[in-house]
């Protein structure tokens, strides 16, 4: 029998139940497009990361608290420590080093409350260093941090949640029933999909450690290199003015870290590659379900055609013809589903989900489409094989 005689009962076959062939094309329509669809959002967050880091600059050092090795008394970072990092004599790569204590705080205008993930009490030059600018109003100065003033610069997303039709800037606001003054908003960053870079207040430090989080240590010190060319040795002298100051002896582990731009790129990459790898984990299981989709629904169209089976075999048809025919009807099945399956996979990626725009990968849309014709050949091998072998006489004695 020739290919064309094949196809033509491949295609009798898949249209003689319209319904069944719609719902096993739609599990693998679903499968394919979550695949597609799962990595693309993994891979728009992973972006979104990569540029929220890129825009700090390549010349920052963020150093953090960390545990010390046991047994060792570990040193809370502390104002004190940022201005020894900031020294031109013993760290002339640095150019600044600006203390962090950070906080979550609820703030309050007229009738609207909002809390915000970020409250953080610093210095005037950290708004240089993480390339944060004013959208509207003023940051605040030296003299406000000098005199504690309760002055506030708030995020683009603190400013919509607070003020969503007018302009904050001279407005005050309850930070945990304190009084502050909106003197500005920060230009926009984005979300990366995991955090809300707008999300954010930034005050003066005197001011967040009297009213809000005490004098106590520091959540981070963000320290900017005179250069790119120089972040090297800024990291050297970070880590020799810290070790001294916080008596760190050889080979110990020392009660801070400090990680460059790379270095937080890499670690975050990290993260959001096993997010990916996660999320495709779970679409490739809907694609199994598919898979199995296609194994019973063949296995119902083979019983409901055994008669015609043996007829077919009566007049002729060999096994091969048979056994192409029942392939060939579950490769189109599971190749159309694979179809709209990308046709779907495209078009939701068109929107946000869950703050994160996705971007496609062109070869998940292919290895997702391949993936789909070999569960047509392999589930569908089964019930193809079993309608090859059915004994024509057996099959025409068949009720």
């Amino acid at each position: 029998m020739r290919f064309t005689e094949v196809l033509a009962f491949a295609v009798r076959g898949v249209t003689a139940n319209k319904l069944r062939s719609a719902l096993t094309t739609l599990g693998i329509m679903i499968g394919v497009a979550s695949v597609i669809l799962l990595i693309a959002v993994g891979n728009g967050a992973s972006q979104s990361v990569q540029q929220s880091i890129a825009g700090l600059g390549t010349n920052v050092l963020t150093i953090s608290p960390q545990r010390a090795q046991p047994g060792s008394s570990a040193k809370e970072l502390t104002t004190a420590d940022a201005k020894a990092l900031a020294d031109p004599v013993e760290a002339p790569a640095v150019r600044s080093a600006s203390p962090v204590a950070s906080t979550s705080a609820t703030a309050a205008h007229a009738d609207v409350s909002y809390s915000i993930s970020q409250f953080i009490g610093t210095d005037p030059a950290y708004f240089s260093t993480t390339n944060s600018a004013v959208a509207q109003g003023a940051l605040f100065t030296a003299d406000d941090l000098a005199q504690g003033r309760k002055v506030v610069v708030i995020g683009a997303t603190v400013a919509t949640q607070l003020f969503p039709s007018t302009s904050p800037v001279g407005e005050s606001i309850l930070v945990n029933n304190i009084p502050f003054t909106v003197v500005g908003v920060l230009a926009s960053k984005g979300s990366s999909g995991l955090q809300d870079a707008d999300d954010i207040a930034v005050a003066p430090l005197s001011t967040v450690q009297n009213a809000l989080t005490g004098y106590g240590s520091l959540s981070q010190i963000v320290v900017q290199a005179t250069s790119a060319d120089t972040i090297s040795a800024a990291q050297a002298q970070v880590t020799t003015i810290l070790d001294g100051r916080h008596k760190i002896g050889f080979g110990q582990t020392a009660d801070y870290r400090v990680l460059s731009q790379e270095q937080l790129l890499t670690a975050r990459t990290a993260t959001t590659d096993t997010f990916t790898v996660l999320l495709a984990s779970v679409a490739a299981i809907s694609l199994l379900v598919g898979g199995i989709g296609v194994t019973n629904i063949m296995l119902v169209t083979v019983t409901e055609r055994i008669r015609e089976i043996g007829i077919r075999k009566a007049v002729g048809a060999r096994r091969g013809a048979i056994l192409g025919q029942f392939l060939l009807e579950a490769t189109m099945l599971s190749l159309f589903g694979g179809l709209l399956g990308v046709a779907a996979g495209f078009l939701g990626a068109r929107f946000t989900i869950a703050g994160i725009t996705p971007v496609i990968v062109p070869s998940s849309v292919l290895l997702a489409f391949a993936v789909s014709a070999l569960i047509g050949l392999f589930f569908g091998s089964y019930p193809a094989s079993r309608a090859a072998r059915l004994r024509p006489i057996e099959a025409l004695r068949h009720e």
